[in-house]
């Protein structure tokens, strides 16, 4: 992910970065059986009362079913395109495996559109395989780690986290 900066022209300006979007596939659109509506609190309770004040607003957002688990095992995918993901600071990459499925996953860096992926125990370690991690060599960087197995991933799964 690339950061543009502002030049200080003004104070506000001043120290200001946000994403280029450069790493993003363009021209591609959310895969539509892969989204689910997402609907706001806005500060309120299930009895619809104002509990938290100030919330509220903003661009209306779809959820995306992210696949946490990566239990495909033996079946190769290609990433389809890296895409935005409005509910998370990480990017998500579409993967069309070979039997037709589709799924989301967190895009780990330096994964690129067309690489072809692998999960299971006898996928090779590279960017953005999944495999256990008595298979992956020591020192390698490593993201969405499952605390029990099969559970799916709760650590490093925002961007720019990892563990090594």
């Amino acid at each position: 992910m690339g950061i543009r900066r502002y030049k200080p022209t003004t104070p506000g300006r001043r120290g200001a970065s946000v994403s280029d979007f450069a790493e993003l596939t363009p021209g591609v659109k959310p895969e539509k059986t892969l989204l689910v509506p997402k609907r706001r609190k806005g500060g309120r309770n299930n009895q619809g009362v104002i509990t938290a004040r100030h919330r509220g607003g903003g661009h209306k957002r779809a959820y995306r079913l992210i696949d946490f688990r990566r239990n495909k095992d033996g079946v190769p995918a290609r990433v389809h395109s890296i895409e935005y993901d409005p509910n998370r600071s990480a990017r998500i990459a579409l993967l069309h495996y070979v039997d037709g499925e589709k799924r989301y996953i967190l895009a780990p860096n330096g994964l690129k559109q067309g690489a072809e992926l692998m999960s299971g125990p006898e996928a090779p370690p590279a960017v953005g395989n999944c495999l256990p991690l008595r298979n992956i060599p020591m020192g390698m960087t490593i993201h969405n780690i499952e605390l029990q197995p099969g559970r799916g991933g709760v650590l490093c799964r925002s961007a720019g986290t990892a563990a090594d």
